[in-house]
């Protein structure tokens, strides 16, 4: 039998799968990377797919002139969710999810979140097949967003929130998520951006080297628990293979 295939769409060289790609390659899925950054269109279907993972990207999610493959983007995360295909959109990616099926995103009214925080997972997070062992817990993560989903889908359950941002991770139907946060990026990751963006932290009052350092101390934590749900994640997808 071969591998499962994941398509995923990466919108910046600098925001790619991170530890993910060793979780999911490990696990035996054969990954499909697409967008901008690969010079390979976005496709039309998920025909020849079993999983779908949506990263993140500093254009909003309806910033089609800028992104024109965004439009595509968004039709794969509607179509994952209706073909109940394991799909996965992270921040920009969660965004696109909200804003495809009838959310809305907007400025956080709260601010930036930036650096290493916490989320929390509620009690609705029991029996989750991806995030089910954080219920009623807080977990770390990076965070890196100036925008939130603060209108879910319908019927979508709340999974996870913070002081900053009530809609922090969130599921749609049996087989889809979307996260604000970044759990495939560690210290490094978090060096990229604080160096693509230094008069961003500057203007937040944050130092850019205080940020990554606190992300570097966090490193060992980060990694087990995200590598974790990367690898339930291919879970998911191989299941569909069996």
């Amino acid at each position: 039998m071969s591998d499962a295939r994941v398509l995923v769409v990466e919108h910046q060289a600098d925001a790619g799968l991170g530890l993910f790609m060793w979780s999911l390659t490990e696990s035996g899925v054969e990954l499909e990377r697409v967008g901008p950054t690969n010079d390979r269109p976005v496709p039309e279907t998920l025909d020849g797919y079993d999983g779908l993972i949506v990263l993140g990207g500093s254009m909003g999610p309806t910033d089609d002139e800028q992104a024109p493959w965004l439009p595509a983007t968004r039709a794969l995360l509607s179509a994952g969710v209706a073909q109940q295909i394991p799909t996965l959109g992270i921040c920009l990616g969660a965004q696109l999810m909200a804003t495809a099926l009838g959310g809305h995103v907007r400025t956080n009214p709260e601010g930036p979140e930036v650096g290493l925080h916490s989320v929390e997972f509620s009690r609705d997070a029991s029996g989750d097949p991806l995030f089910g062992e954080f219920s009623d817990s807080s977990v770390p993560v990076v965070q890196w967003h100036w925008l939130e989903a603060d209108q879910l889908p319908e019927g979508a359950t709340l999974l996870a929130s913070s002081a900053g941002c009530q809609n922090q991770a969130f599921r749609v139907g049996p087989r889809a998520w979307g996260v604000q946060f970044h759990p495939e990026a560690l210290s490094q990751t978090a060096s990229d951006w604080a160096a693509d963006d230094l008069q961003g932290l500057t203007e937040l009052n944050l130092v850019a080297d205080e940020v990554v350092a606190q992300v570097r101390a966090a490193d060992p934590e980060l990694n087990k628990t995200w590598s974790g749900v990367a690898a339930r994640f291919a879970e998911l997808v191989s299941a569909d293979r069996a």
